[in-house]
């Protein structure tokens, strides 16, 4: 990697150990690009808090275990984490990409950073098609996440690249690092800032579960370990390896649930805080279970946590 950021490269450039790094220069780009990374993190997680605390939160305690334990590694453990993040991040996409972009630019006329721009998304796509075949992620959403993951540290290697060529030297680690703390910093505050602002003004709406009919539930909902829920028209339903209430109804049994199958009934629960579908099993398995609807209208779900509210066993169904 170089630092001429123009594309231009030619034979009568400088020898690379007559360049700002020298024979240093992936190492200085590596850290650059690391420090740029873990700059963005921190306002990334709050705006995935902020989605997640707008969105359904599954019949959970808002002062639970998880709320504690991501303010405890947001205060301690954060700092000491952030830049191997960081660090991981530039190694798999921020780098790799600016390898591609520098090939293209030998070829193509154009700056080196806006080739950089346009490999960030093809290292995004071909991780999220990894991730599709190994985990079963959603191509286009994961693809699409990494691309604006990748954008910001681009933009912010090429600045740093144009500060070497004017001074004549890099930037050392803390350098790099020390406005890394502040950029972070100061993104954290707009995001927080901009999300109270959100609030207050009424743009960011509270999470709404679905009104769905008795019509509209009716079909299959399937979940994780072969579970299934056929609900047919008229209150009957069928169920496979389905998560019941256990007849214990203790919290701390491990699991905290039964696992039933066989016929049953079910009826649409508009009783309490949310709409619900209650099922029940003819026989001996489990007790009655209210399965409350969740999601979005045109993505509705069904789900229960059992167990410790704060810290439970969360199923959810989704349509077969």
């Amino acid at each position: 990697m170089g630092w001429d950021n123009t594309g231009q490269e030619s034979a009568g450039d400088d020898p690379p150990g007559d360049r700002p790094g020298g024979d240093f220069e992936p190492f200085v780009d590596l850290n650059a690009a690391a420090a740029v990374c873990a700059a963005q993190l921190p306002a990334i997680g709050l705006i995935w808090w902020i989605g997640t605390e707008l969105g359904d939160d599954y019949g959970g305690s808002p002062y639970g275990l998880f709320l504690l334990l991501a303010l405890a590694c947001l205060l301690v453990v954060a700092p000491l984490v952030l830049p191997f993040v960081g660090l991981a991040h530039a190694v798999v996409q921020i780098v790799p990409a600016d390898h591609l972009a520098r090939l293209a630019s030998r070829h193509v006329r154009g700056p080196v950073w806006a080739w950089h721009l346009v490999s960030i998304p093809v290292l995004g796509a071909a991780w999220a098609a990894l991730a599709a075949v190994l985990w079963d992620w959603p191509f286009v959403i994961t693809a699409l996440l990494l691309t604006a993951l990748g954008v910001l540290p681009a933009l912010g290697l090429a600045y740093l690249r144009r500060r070497t060529r004017i001074t004549g030297r890099p930037r050392g680690f803390w350098g790099v690092w020390l406005p890394s703390l502040f950029a972070s910093v100061t993104l954290f505050l707009l995001v927080f800032v901009g999300g109270v602002l959100g609030t207050v003004t009424g743009l960011v709406k509270d999470y709404e579960p679905p009104r769905l009919t008795a019509d509209e539930l009716t079909g299959v909902w399937r979940g994780e370990d072969g579970a299934a829920l056929r609900l047919r028209p008229g209150g009957r339903a069928e169920l496979a390896e389905l998560p019941t209430e256990s007849e214990s109804g203790d919290w701390l049994a491990e699991p905290p649930f039964a696992v039933c199958e066989g016929a049953g009934t079910w009826f649409l629960s508009r009783e309490g805080r949310r709409d619900g579908v209650v099922v029940r099993l003819d026989g001996g398995c489990g007790r009655q279970t209210r399965w409350t609807i969740g999601g979005t209208e045109l993505d509705p779900e069904l789900f229960v946590l059992f167990g410790d509210p704060d810290a439970g066993d969360l199923r959810i169904l989704k349509r077969g």
